[in-house]
């Protein structure tokens, strides 16, 4: 099988101007995170985007940040972010309820490989709050099911409380044609499910390896050891697929924050093949 590449195709352009949007929706999904349902102010349909990719939202007067998109790609009438509240544009976002202003730039970067990971296998593996960029590409399979093999959610947090999207995982555990496991580091006397790390949860996937793409979000040090557990599996690297979210600042290179060896995370990533970003890939950040 040929290496698969995720096409760009964000403009950059028309991506550069902030458009106001309002809260129409806010959820507080954990202690810390939060989710933010945005519809364009002026109505009509919001910026379509791909799985992966990211906005810029600005919270006046902290500032702006990188967010990526955890909704449908296919509801073209909202954006939906989970953010996590640890700075001060997060901690701004998160005073932030219905009827509020935000503005918004996108989008940005590359997407994770959907359209190329067509007749394959896929294995979804998110860490903590790196399920939320992860989410659109199971909403994309969902809605088109018979174009893809067997598709499994392998799911980690660090306690009970950090679980992402509870509703929704239970929903997708209920369908016969999705498989989902969920492991927490930690667990309390109310949890019953999978205590460990979130690779252990691989070798009960249901795949096919030699026709498995893989998509990876999470810590990094996360996203290292799922890399070791696929390819020990036998999934070529050549279809692992990370999502990379170091020091994202401006949105399209040109700060110069996010610059990992030859690439800009903004602008040659988030999503990156893995033999791209692999001589690289374990640089300490400054």
């Amino acid at each position: 099988m040929s290496a698969i590449h995720p096409p760009f195709v964000a403009d950059a352009g028309s991506a550069l101007v902030p458009l106001p949007y309002r809260v129409q929706r806010f959820v507080c999904d954990t202690d810390d995170t939060f989710t933010l349902t945005l519809a364009p102010q002026s109505g009509g349909e919001a910026l379509p985007f791909a799985p992966g990719q990211f906005n810029m939202l600005y919270a006046f007067p902290s500032g702006d940040v990188p967010i990526s998109v955890s909704g449908p790609a296919a509801r073209r009438e909202v954006l939906i972010h989970t953010i996590r509240a640890v700075g001060p544009v997060t901690r701004a976002l998160a005073q932030l309820r219905r009827g509020d202003t935000v503005l918004v730039r996108g989008p940005f970067g590359k997407p994770w490989p959907v359209a190329q990971a067509e007749g394959h296998d896929v294995v979804l593996i998110a860490g903590g709050i790196g399920l939320a960029p992860l989410r659109p590409v199971l909403y994309h399979i969902l809605a088109k099911r018979k174009r893809f093999g067997r598709l499994c959610l392998l799911y980690g947090a660090r306690t009970p409380g950090d679980v992402l999207y509870r509703r929704e995982l239970e929903k997708w555990r209920g369908r016969l044609d999705v498989q989902v496991e969920v492991t927490v580091d930690r667990g309390d006397s109310d949890w019953h499910g999978e205590v460990g790390v979130v690779t252990q949860l691989l070798e009960r996937a249901q795949l096919d390896p030699a026709r498995t793409v893989a998509m990876v979000c999470g810590p990094e040090v996360m996203m290292h050891f799922s890399r070791l557990a696929l390819t020990k599996r036998g999934v070529p690297e050549s279809q692992i697929f990370v999502s990379m979210e170091r020091n994202m600042k401006c949105g399209v290179g040109s700060c110069g924050h996010c610059q990992l060896g030859p690439f800009f995370i903004c602008k040659d990533g988030p999503v990156f093949d893995y033999p791209r970003i692999a001589p690289v890939f374990s640089t300490k950040e400054l």
